[in-house]
Parts: structure tokens; sequence; C-alpha cells
């Protein structure tokens, strides 16, 4: 007899889960009337009996599930539909019989148990030629030798049935199954990072500019549809920067464009980017390791394993990584005020190199079937020392001053770590899609940085030597608990409350050179020693309800913040509250056919400004700009409407389009002004930040994947873009408005011997500055001064910009290792920029990093699904993660 396997992404935990999924029928007393008319309850005698043995030991398997499935007519739908029509789990020694069964029709014979390929078999009693002369409508003769035939077929022995464990199956699991790089729905996309083959060594900055909807700038701020999202980490708030999450470490990237009220209202004009790490749940072990090493010496590491016993999966991973960047700019700037007038000319070389490491583990304690402990710890160490020569250049229209010049060498060291924990609960109900969950997170970060700067004169002047130093760290406490529950009629209601408390401290300081004294002089006025908590506490509700063609979402959260700040110097505090806020949110689905699908959702938002928009603090590290925060800035609302269209073709070829609307109200911008400095000795432009009337965006984005003969995979990402800042309240007719465009384009090509080509495509044309999402960021971003992330401005746009990365892959070993290499930025075409245009100055600058890097990297996955190894009593299914 044979048997065809049919494989699962998991298989059932084992004898209680067995006995949940298996409906006992009633089962029928059979009769044999001596006469009259047919009834099919009476031919109820028929029994199946065999063995479940291990294919590999033949030895039985107990507690195994057997249930036997039949089709029944359904007199309501008017169709034949699958119905349970006996079942029972398996004796210790692997034996089953299945008894009072009716013994006409065909019937499929389902076995499956914990760690085997489930097995599906059609069985009948074939009785098809042993009818009396009435044919179908009567049962055999009740009195001649049909009986005893009958007697014989309706008894009937499979024999001993073999079930394959999963560890043998693996492996063709493995090379013939490959997820998706990129999923589309409506309501997000998801992109698989572990299959980005360019962003291998690197961190979530090369993982996340090759994300369709999102941009990364080589400073490393993230924006979606050109303005600053929220950043997530395993689905909550993270103060990890980009740079400091390595991509080795991340399986996916979720793109939210348009939360709804279950998601923080905070992040204004944007949505949410979420990292989802790497984490198994398989039964036995797993794991891999990783190694590579870059054109300029500089070696990235990494390993991860995964151990599930029982009730128990446990998780470690570790990754580090060298680095050595090198970058060069410029700028030119014509100064409209002063007397002389002047040109300013700045040409810059970088040198950056350190290093950033991460650990993470944690246990998964199943307490039983509807019970789940989580606990994750995860420590993030980074050290960095970066050499800069910047050379200005000063021209005036003065015979007797024609030209000026400068050479200022800076040394600049920051060092990081962080420090997080999580703990969760779920619970699951009985009631299918009923659930709650409740987390706490803390995490702390402690941070050092200082910069020396050491300014040489070409016209004779003294030598200036300064100098800033900061050191500061912050603790971050979230609880959150959701609990959601189906009701009737298709209807299901969501609710649930977050508390965030965020203490920040801070010491920053400035210093001149004295050379009397031959040391540093602290400069009185200019630090910035600071303190301050953040709370934000959140309540939501949603309802939803799917009908056979649409379904709604509707949703409603309520915020209120709080800043308590002191600045330690002055000591001097100042609080800000934010009352209670209401942000509603709706969605509309509406399924046109089997294959298209509308949404529509519309959904309220808010950005506050952060600590470092707020406090008054001068930053000096542009030399030709300063930077402070403005205590008087508001929060900004914005109102979003989203139209989504799907077009799922078949199931190579999916597109995605939506138009979008955005509006705010009193935006968050930067804007420039003059005024004398007292510690520079002359008339200086300071960039602080102001609340102008409102911006307005719209635009239309196309996403298209395509699949072509399972060996090409191309993913086209374009969005059209308009924005318009309005700023007249701050001064008279300035506004800007700016159409932009980007195209996106990743190309992956499966070619013979197990080889991988893949391509990756930017463009980006004219853009007005991006909005920033507020609340995040910190001062040290690099090379954009202390005030965090972009912001907007009604004075300038970025310069158009387009880069193409490719990599190389090899599989070995049956796909169990690979061997890649890639190139960043092969046509050394990355250069950004800006243009900065004001009633003080016009300004064009540049920058250029890191173009034609190469990494080579080698990875090896190891795994074993073996149930001998790992004898599990628990009785949990497990369906994620499947994918090796």
């Amino acid at each position: 007899m044979k048997f065809q396997p049919v494989y699962f992404r998991s298989a059932p935990a084992g004898l209680l889960f067995s006995l949940f999924c298996i409906v006992l029928p009633t089962l029928l007393q059979a009769q044999f009337p001596g006469a009259g008319q047919f009834n099919a309850a009476q031919t109820n005698i028929g029994r199946f009996y065999g063995k479940v043995v291990d294919d590999a030991t033949g030895k039985g398997i107990g507690y195994a599930s057997v249930q036997l499935v039949g089709m029944r007519f359904d007199s309501v739908a008017r169709a034949m539909k699958p119905v349970t029509i006996a079942g029972q789990l398996t004796q210790e020694n692997g034996e089953f019989s299945l008894e009072n069964l009716p013994v006409f029709g065909e019937f499929t014979l389902k076995i499956n148990y914990l760690g085997y390929a489930t097995i599906e078999q059609k069985v009948s009693f074939n009785l098809k030629g042993m009818m009396g002369a009435a044919g179908g409508n009567r049962p055999p003769a009740a009195n001649g030798s049909g009986l005893g035939a009958m007697a014989g077929q309706v008894d009937k022995d499979l024999g001993n049935i073999r079930l394959a464990a999963s560890s043998q199956l693996l492996k063709e699991v493995t090379i013939q199954g490959e997820a998706s790089q990129v999923t589309l729905a409506l309501d997000k996309k998801v992109y698989r990072v572990d299959k980005d083959n360019v962003a291998a060594g690197g961190s979530a900055e090369d993982a996340l500019k090759n994300v369709p909807s999102l941009n990364i700038d080589l400073d490393g701020n993230l924006t979606l549809r050109n303005s600053a999202p929220q950043l997530f980490v395993d689905g909550r708030p993270t103060p990890l920067s980009l740079d400091q999450i390595p991509a080795d470490a991340i399986e996916s990237v979720e793109v939210i464009t348009n939360p709804s009220a279950k998601y923080d209202a905070s992040g204004g004009n944007a949505g949410i980017v979420n990292i989802v790490l790497k984490k198994d749940r398989r039964v036995g072990y797993n794991g891999g390791i990783r190694t590579g090493i870059d054109m300029r010496g500089r070696v990235n590491l990494g390993g991860d394993i995964n151990v599930r016993d029982g009730k128990i999966n446990s998780f470690i991973s570790g990754n580090f990584n060298q680095r050595r960047s090198i970058s060069s700019g410029g700028t030119e700037r014509n100064n409209l005020f002063g007397d002389p007038l002047t040109n300013v000319f700045q040409d810059n070389n970088s040198t950056n190199n350190g290093f950033f490491a991460m650990g993470r583990g944690g246990l998964d304690w199943f307490i039983n079937n509807r019970n789940t402990l989580t606990f994750v710890a995860s420590y993030n160490r980074g050290q960095f020392k970066s050499a800069d020569e910047l050379d200005i250049r000063t021209d005036t229209l003065l015979s007797s001053i024609r030209q000026g010049s400068s050479l200022r060498n800076s040394d600049n060291a920051r060092n990081f770590q962080n420090l997080g924990t999580q703990l969760l609960f779920k619970h699951l109900f009985p009631k299918e899609g009923k659930e709650w969950t409740a987390d706490l997170n803390f995490n702390r970060v402690r941070s050092d940085n200082e910069g020396v700067f050491n300014t040489t004169y070409g016209n004779n002047a003294p030598d200036t030597r300064q100098k800033q130093t900061g050191n500061g760290g912050n603790e971050f406490f979230t609880a959150q608990t959701d609990f959601v529950t189906p009701l009737k009629n298709g209807l299901k209601m969501e609710m649930g409350a977050r508390a965030a408390i965020r203490d920040f401290r801070n010491d920053n300081a400035s210093f001149q050179f004295d050379y009397t004294d031959n040391a540093f002089v602290r400069t009185q006025g200019f630090s910035d020693r600071y303190q301050y908590t953040d709370q934000v506490y959140a309540a939501y509700g949603t309802f939803s309800q799917s009908f056979k063609q649409w379904g709604y979402q509707v949703g409603l959260r309520a915020e209120s913040s709080f800043y308590d700040g002191t600045l330690l110097d002055s000591d001097s505090t100042f609080g800000i509250e934010y009352p209670l806020q209401l942000f509603p949110s709706a969605f509309l689905t509406y399924k046109l056919n089997a294959e298209d699908n509308l949404q529509l959702n519309v959904s309220r938002r808010v950005n506050r400004p952060n600590f470092f928009q707020l406090i008054p603090f001068p930053d000096f590290s542009d030399s030709l700009l300063l930077s402070r925060g403005n205590p008087g800035l508001l929060p900004e609302f914005t109102n979003s409407a989203e139209l989504s269209y799907q077009n799922i073709f078949n199931k190579s070829h999916n597109l995605l389009v939506s138009v979008y609307y955005k509006r705010a109200t009193d935006l968050i911008t930067r804007y420039q002004f003059s005024e004398y400095n007292d510690f520079l000795g002359r008339e200086t432009i300071v960039s602080t930040f102001q609340n102008s009337n409102s911006s307005t965006a719209y635009g239309m984005e196309f996403t298209l994947k395509n699949t072509f003969w399972k060996k090409i995979d191309l993913t086209s990402n374009i969005n059209l873009y308009n924005s318009v800042v309005d700023a007249s309240n701050i001064e008279a007719d300035l506004k800007n408005e700016q159409f932009t465009y980007f195209i996106k384009e990743n190309l992956s090509i499966k070619l013979p011997e197990n080889f991988t080509v893949q391509l990756n495509g930017s463009y980006q044309s004219r853009t007005a500055f991006a909005i920033d999402g507020g609340g995040g960021g910190g001062r040290g971003g690099g090379g954009g001064g202390w005030s965090g992330g972009p912001t907007s401005t009604a004075q300038g746009y970025s310069i158009p910009v387009w880069f193409v990365d490719f990599s190389v892959r090899k599989d070995l070993w049956k796909r169990t290792a690979s061997i890649t290499l890639n190139i960043q930025d092969i046509f050394r075409s990355r250069r950004q920029g800006s243009y900065t245009s004001s009633a003080f100055f016009v300004q064009d600058t540049w920058r250029r990093r890191d173009p034609q890097l190469i990494r080579l990297n080698f990875s090896y996955r190891f795994g074993k699904f073996d149930v001998s190894l790992f004898r599990r009593k628990n009785t949990r299914v497990e369906t994620e993660g499947m994918e090796f």
C-alpha cells in the first residue's frame, strides 16, 4: 500500500492537541432488517484498523492522531462538504481501530504526529460489485454468500502505516520552498531582509534602503514617503538607531503607511517601520553562523542558535561588525549679509573607524496549550572614532582683503551601549480568535562623545582650539496590554492600553583652549546640562466586521503626554502638558472579486516637539551654521487619507496602487535667521524651529511584484509626490512647493549551479526637505549637527540622487551554506546634497560616503527537527518560522 506524504509547516503537538483536533461522531448501532426500505445508517458496520510506525525504526508511534474524513451533502449550502466520520489516538504500540463506519463511499484517512510528515490516504471498502439486483437502492441480500463476502470486506486491515520524521523531509522543504522576499498587503508591506544579499554583513541602514517606500540618507536618517516615520523593533518603539542594528539580525521589515488607532499616534506625517528580529520556535535545534570581510579589511561575525525541547524554547544570537567609513563633501555659500559680502567654500574629508556589536537571547515557556510567557534580553555596544579635515576658503570683493583661508582638523569619539529587556505574556481563550497579551519593556542607554576642533588660519591669525563633550543616557519603560475577542455576526473587538515613560539626562559642554594655562577652559553660558521626563499614556478601542465582499474597522485612541525638564546650570525647570487628545481612524475594505481589492482608510496623528527641538542651547559643530531649539514650539497634527487598490493577477504577479493625502497644521519647520553671537564675536546664521501654518502632501504610489518562470523576481516601486509648506506666518510670502518622484527596483535572478544575482537600484528626484517625525532622534546624528533627524524647511530642497547595488550568491552543500559578494554604489553615483536659499545666504552642499564598497560574506545554516531528540509533552502547535 502506497501512501503519499503531505508536507505542512508544522505538525500536531501531541496527545492533548490530537484530542482537541478530532471530532468524535455519534456512532450508530448497525442493524440488518430482513426486508424493507434501505436505510444508510443500517450499513454502519465497517471497520478500518492498522498500526502507525516510525519509518526509520519500525517501532509503533503512540498517541498519533487518526481521522477518517468523508463527503456529505449540506442541505443549507446545497453542496458536498468534508466531515469527520471517525477518529481516535493510536495506542502506545501504535495500533488503531475505527469502527461502526459507513461501508459505501470513498474516504480520506489522515494521520499526523509531532515531528512527522502528515499522511493522507484514500481508503474504501470496495463494495461496488457486491450490490443486489436492485442496484444502489438496496443493500446486499441477507440470505446468501453475498453477506459472508461483505463481512470480510468491511473489516479491513490497512497494515503498517509508516510516518517519516520531519528531519528527513527538511532537506526537500529547504531546497524546494523559499519565502517571498516581498509580501504586499493593503495595510502593510513586508520585506524579507534575510533574503537580501546586498545587505549581508552591513547594518540596518543597508537593509532598509532597498525596502519599497523607504529612503535612507548618508547620515542614516529614515524617511517614508518623504516623512520620518516611527521606528519599531519587534512591534515596540526603540531607542536604537539604524547604525546600531546589524542587518544579519533582521528577519523582515514591515512598512505601515497609515496606522490605525491601535498604534501610537506619534509620528505626525509618517507611518511606522517595524524591524522584526530573527527568532525561531521550531522543535529541535537550528541556527546559523556568518562571517565576512570588506575591501578595507573590516570583518563581521555573527551566529544564532535556537533550541526547543518540551515546553521551553530558548534562543541566543550575536553579531560583531567592524566599520571603516570614508566620506567626502563640499559646500559653496554666497553670504547676502555682512560688510563686506563673502563667498565661502568648504572641502571636507572624513574617516570613521569603529565597531558595533549586538547580543540577544531569550526563553519562551509554553506553560500549557493556551498560555505562553516570553523573556528577551539584548545588549548593544558601539565605539566610533572619526578624523575630519575641513578646508575653508573665504573670498571678498575688497582688494585689501581678497581671500582668507583656514584649515580645521577635528577628532571625534562616540561610545554607546544599550541594555534592553522584554517580558511578554500571551493567553489564548477556548474561543477561536480570542486572546489577551501583556508586555513590559525596559531599555537603558548610555553614551558619551568628545570632539576636538583645531583651526589654523592662513592670514597669520592665531590658531584656535575648541572642544565639545557630552555624556548622558536615558531609561525607556513601556507597559502595554491588548485584548481581542470575536463577537457575533463577524464582529471583532480590540482594545488596549499603553504607558511609556522616558527619563533622559545629558551633560554637554564647550571648551576654549587657553594657551597661557595650556589647558581647555570651560566656556560659561554655553554648557548644556539638563534632564527631563517624558510620559505618554494611551488607550484605544477598535471594532471591525467582515462580510462576504466587504468589511470595516473603526477605532479611537486617546493619548495624554507630559514633559518635565530641568536646566541644571541655571536651576530652572519647565513643564509642558498636552491634555487628553483623541485620534480616530477608519478603514473600509471592499472585495471586487477574487483578484481585486479596495481599501480606504483615514486617521489623525500628532507630532510632538522633542526635547532637542525645545532647548535653546546652541550647537557649534557646523562652522557655518549654528543650531538651537525653540521652547515655544507647539505640537503639529496631521489628518491622513489613503485609497489602495490591490490586484493579485496570480501567484506570480501582484499590483498595489495607493493614492494618499496628508495635511498638517502647526508644522514643525526649520527656519534660519541671523544674529550677533558673543561667543564667536561676529554675525552668524542660526537654524532653529518654528511652527509654520501648514503643510499639504499628496501623491500616488505603485508597487508591482512579478515572478517570471520561477527564476526571476522583480519588485518595482514608484512614488509620485507633491508637497506644499506654507510658512507665511514666519516670513511674508514664504512658501515652498516641490514635486518629487522616487523609483526603486529590486531584481533577483536564479541562475544554474545555485547562483543568484541581485540588483537594487534607486532614483530620487529633487525633493523638498523631509518632514521630521518628531519625538525621537537625538544629538549626535552625524553630519547634520545635534538637532536629530530630518526636518521640513520652507527654504530649500535636496538634490537628485541615484545609485545601484549589486550582489551574487552561490549556494553550497544542498543550500545549507552560501557565499555572497556584494558591491554598494557600483557607479559611484550616490552623491547626496541640498540647496538652501534664504534672505541671508544661498548655499549648495554635497556629500559622498563609501562608494563601490565590496564585501564578501559566508553563512552556514544547520538544524534538525528529529522528535527522538526532543520528546515533547506539550501539545502546542507552532506554525511560524518553518521556512529555513
